[in-house]
């Protein structure tokens, strides 16, 4: 609820962990808020490059096809004018498989932009030169690599949905974007219990759901970005586990 203390609203699109990506509808239901509240709108856009637009979710399992694999997801940016309060985030760690170099961009109104910039200088100076260089080579040269590997991301989470899907007490909902899956397993009350004793039991590690909130509670984050070979052989341990009870 908006209160007199409320200043920004926030929103993930692509979603960790959900996979949910908001529509060109509900970005302007959200920007429209934030207009009639003064608020300021920031969109983290970070997994905007592995969007997988045909898995929606009127369509059933099992997950498959290749529509779309490799746009863009919808933006803010889109809607918004400049002189909107709407900051949109974006980062190299995802699209270009460059985590950990700490490379990224935010798109903003000039007011704002001005004051971000020295407190970024005084909090971390700035990017080191030759991840600087890797950035900007990565945006001149990386569209041939994004779109073989958004194919790839969508060939693992295919399988990964199509496994849960498949598996007795497990409702999955169908991602549209990012690599995460995050199935509810019936008849668990305590995700961190359930992801300590999978872990000591078969080896597979996944994130309790309630890590990402209350409302995540009885469910698991799965990573899917990993090989096949590795993925394989990991559901196939889950599910067995979840069908134990």
């Amino acid at each position: 609820a908006v209160t007199p203390k409320t200043r920004l609203l926030l929103y993930t699109s692509p979603s960790n962990p959900l996979g949910w990506v908001a529509t060109v509808e509900e970005q302007q239901q959200l920007l429209d808020f934030a207009r009639r509240h003064n608020l300021w709108l920031l969109a983290d856009e970070v997994y905007e490059r592995i969007y997988f637009p045909e898995a929606t979710p009127a369509q059933s399992p099992p997950m498959s096809g290749r529509v779309g694999v490799g746009s863009v997801a919808p933006s803010i940016l889109k809607l918004c004018t400049r002189d909107d309060a709407v900051i949109a985030v974006q980062s190299f760690s995802k699209s270009y498989c460059m985590t950990g170099w700490r490379l990224g961009w935010a798109v903003a109104r000039r007011d704002l932009i001005a004051k971000a910039g020295p407190l970024n200088e005084f909090i971390v100076s700035h990017a080191t030169t030759f991840i600087q260089r890797a950035g900007l080579a990565a945006l001149a040269h990386g569209e041939d690599e994004i779109a073989a590997r958004s194919e790839l991301f969508h060939e693992r989470m295919s399988f990964c949905y199509n496994a849960l899907a498949e598996t007795k007490g497990v409702t999955v909902p169908k991602p549209e974007g990012a690599f995460y899956l995050f199935p509810r397993i019936a008849g668990v009350e305590n995700s961190y219990a359930f992801c300590l004793q999978l872990l000591q039991e078969t080896k597979v590690s996944v994130a309790p759901g309630v890590a990402f909130g209350a409302g995540g509670e009885g469910a698991l984050r799965i990573c899917t970005a990993s090989d096949l070979s590795i993925l394989e052989p990991a559901l196939a341990r889950l599910c067995r586990f979840i069908e134990r009870g």
